[in-house]
């Protein structure tokens, strides 16, 4: 009887403490993972809300050793509202927005007055021998396989960069030089501009 009473005891205090340690692990462990959840903000959350004013799809350069070249891409606009692109930059060219258009009843390449437009819900292509970013004076040459990185500005003040890989020969075939070439039949160009197709 003193041996059971003696053991049970030592026990029944051996059994309190192990509970009291699982008590106090456990409330610790729900005090730290309790208010991170409730006070701290999800990090996706507030990243998910940064997007682009425009996607762009299958953005490419045609690949070019001096000069002048072209970018071409798909703007889409999934938004509610027109957006205008106003102008864009890179660190290989000065650029120009430019746009093919009939002029006395001749193709010609100008300067797009009042940018590209992208009506809400719709897409716009900027492709050879329409609407594109116009590369004018190349500081080294692009050549096939490059990657570019541009920035676009818009009108309400915002920017977009993408990057868009260079391409040998794609689209219609067309090569931009200043003041040399021969124009592509029923194309002319601005002064300072040809379009010839690329040999």
């Amino acid at each position: 009887m003193r041996t059971t009473s003696f053991v049970g005891p030592r026990r029944a205090s051996a059994a309190v403490l192990t509970t009291v340690a699982l008590l106090t692990v456990g409330a610790a462990g729900c005090g730290s993972s309790g208010p991170s959840t409730a006070a701290q903000p999800s990090p996706s959350a507030s990243t998910s809300a940064v997007a682009g004013v425009v996607g762009i799809r299958d953005p490419w350069v045609k690949a070019a050793d001096k000069g002048m070249t072209a970018a071409f891409g798909t703007l889409v606009n999934d938004g509610d509202t027109d957006v205008t692109v106003t102008g864009a930059t890179t660190s290989v060219s000065p650029m120009e927005l430019h746009e093919m258009t009939m002029k006395d009843g001749k193709m010609v390449m100008r300067a797009k007055q009042g940018g590209i437009v992208i009506k809400a819900k719709s897409t716009h292509a900027l492709e050879p021998g329409g609407d594109h970013l116009m590369l004018m004076n190349l500081a080294k040459p692009v050549q096939a396989g490059d990657e570019l990185s541009f920035t676009l500005a818009f009108a309400d003040g915002k920017t977009q960069q993408f990057n868009a890989v260079v391409k040998p020969f794609t689209g219609a075939q067309e090569s931009y030089a200043p003041g040399h070439g021969q124009p592509m039949p029923g194309m002319s160009a601005t002064p300072g501009m040809s379009m010839s197709p690329a040999s």
